[in-house]
Formats: C-alpha cells, structure tokens, sequence
C-alpha cells in the first residue's frame, strides 16, 4: 500500500512563497506527530518509499475548513489545522492550513483528489 501526506493550503490569503513553505512545515510536522503516535506502522512504511507529500489549494477558510472536517471524519485524530501566530503577513488566528497523514493514498485521494496543487 502506498502512503502521502496531504497540506491543504489556503490561496486565497496570498502568502508570500516563504509563508507558505513555513506553514506548511507548521503542518506537516503537527500532522506527522499524530500519525506517528496513532498508526506508526504507516509512518515505518511511508518513511521507507520516499515520504510523498503533495501541497493542494483551496480558495477560502471555508473551504479549507469543510475539507478538514472531511478528513478528519476518515482520519479520527490526525489531521492538523494550523492557525498563524500573527508575526508577519498574516493577521493572528488566521487558519492557514492543515495536514494529515501520511495515511493510505487511495482513502485520502477520495476526498482530496480533486484539489489543485498549489
């Protein structure tokens, strides 16, 4: 079984390149905290074929936010929602993005498949 993680990033925010590498290293380490401490056996897995990760868009916080409750309905407890601290372009409490996995790419293609990479 093949294994990736997911960042979902909202465009509509117009994030500088450097925020958004930084967001989604915010969400990629939160969400790989939590599937390392809820399904190690995938993390061993996607850790040894390469740790695919793919960055999609969505176009607003509700969006981003309908696509988090999706996932997290499908992945109890892994998803991370990131919320921006407010130091530089963005206003404090803004929700940036969200990460889940890695987690089984077919299940996760079946609710994030249609998303546009960023």
């Amino acid at each position: 079984m093949n294994y990736k993680q997911v960042i979902v990033i909202r465009a509509d925010l117009k994030m500088g390149k450097g925020k958004i590498a930084a967001q989604s290293s915010h969400a990629s380490l939160a969400a790989y905290e939590k599937a390392l401490n809820k399904e190690p056996d995938w993390v061993e897995e996607w850790k040894s074929i390469g740790q695919e990760k793919v960055v999609l868009k969505v176009g607003s916080e509700k969006e981003l936010l309908e696509m988090f409750e999706a996932v997290k309905k499908r992945f109890q407890g892994m998803p991370a929602l990131i919320t921006d601290a407010g130091h530089t372009q963005i206003v404090a409490g803004t929700k940036t993005c969200f990460a889940v996995g890695p987690v089984p790419e077919t299940e996760i293609d079946k609710i994030t498949g249609k998303l546009k990479l960023i």
